[in-house]
């Protein structure tokens, strides 16, 4: 699969006030203080725990990582290029939070558990995971056809990846992070050509422009719906 380089960057996901709900969100589900230790798998540009750092000026950077070395990786992190199985094998530091947030698409069923398994082990004392990932059922992310058609199949993937990570929890608990868009249509149009959803990555580009010119004759100057994240919250 070609590599997801824009999914943080020049969106809805990128914008201070999406950011700072995501900030109240776990402040409301997690106690964060200078002190924690931070871990974010899959953490793009390091947006969120930028931010984070910002508000809380953690006693120790919080650590990003990822496999794609993306341009404009916030500096106030440590930021490690590299797979995140690899990476929880061979450290020992022990976080109070890790993040995974909508990235258990692009991990096998096999790995999946591998993840889980390590992140729990790497937990401080009373040490959480948040795992977000895209709502499963009546998903209001604007589509053209056949982006819907890709977007359904993967979401039906993230279904049973669902369903194997509450299993290898046990406890857990579950949140929805809610998060209501507005942005002008042709905002959201140099999105689908930049291919910032990972459905979108296999698309050609005819069928890109054409997708284009459905979104363009079926919503309105401005494009409103509600991003919606399923989380599954596990704390030690």
């Amino acid at each position: 699969m070609k590599s997801l380089r824009n999914w943080d960057n020049k969106t809805w996901l990128s914008s201070a006030k999406y950011i700072s709900s995501f900030k109240n969100f776990l402040k409301s589900k997690t106690k964060i203080t200078n002190n924690s230790k931070i871990l974010d798998i899959g953490c793009g540009r390091a947006n969120i725990i930028s931010y984070l750092c910002k508000q809380y000026k953690f006693s120790d950077k919080p650590i990003g990582i990822d496999i794609v070395k993306n341009k404009n990786i916030r500096k106030n992190i440590t930021y490690k290029k590299i797979d995140s199985i690899k990476y929880l094998k061979k450290k020992d530091i022990l976080f109070n939070l890790i993040l995974i947030k909508q990235t258990i698409h692009f991990f096998s069923k096999k790995q999946i558990n591998c993840l889980l398994n390590l992140a729990k082990n790497k937990l401080d004392k009373n040490g959480q995971i948040f795992i977000f990932s895209l709502k499963t059922k009546k998903n209001e992310i604007p589509c053209f056809q056949i982006m819907e058609s890709k977007l359904s199949k993967s979401l039906q993937r993230d279904e049973d990846l669902i369903k194997l990570i509450k299993n290898n929890f046990k406890n857990f608990r579950t949140h929805n992070f809610n998060f209501k868009v507005n942005l002008p249509k042709s905002k959201y149009i140099r999105m689908i050509k930049n291919r910032y959803i990972s459905c979108l990555l296999n698309i050609s580009d005819k069928e890109i422009k054409k997708g284009i010119n459905e979104i363009k004759s079926n919503y309105k100057n401005q494009i409103k719906f509600t991003d919606t994240l399923n989380c599954i919250n596990y704390k030690k």
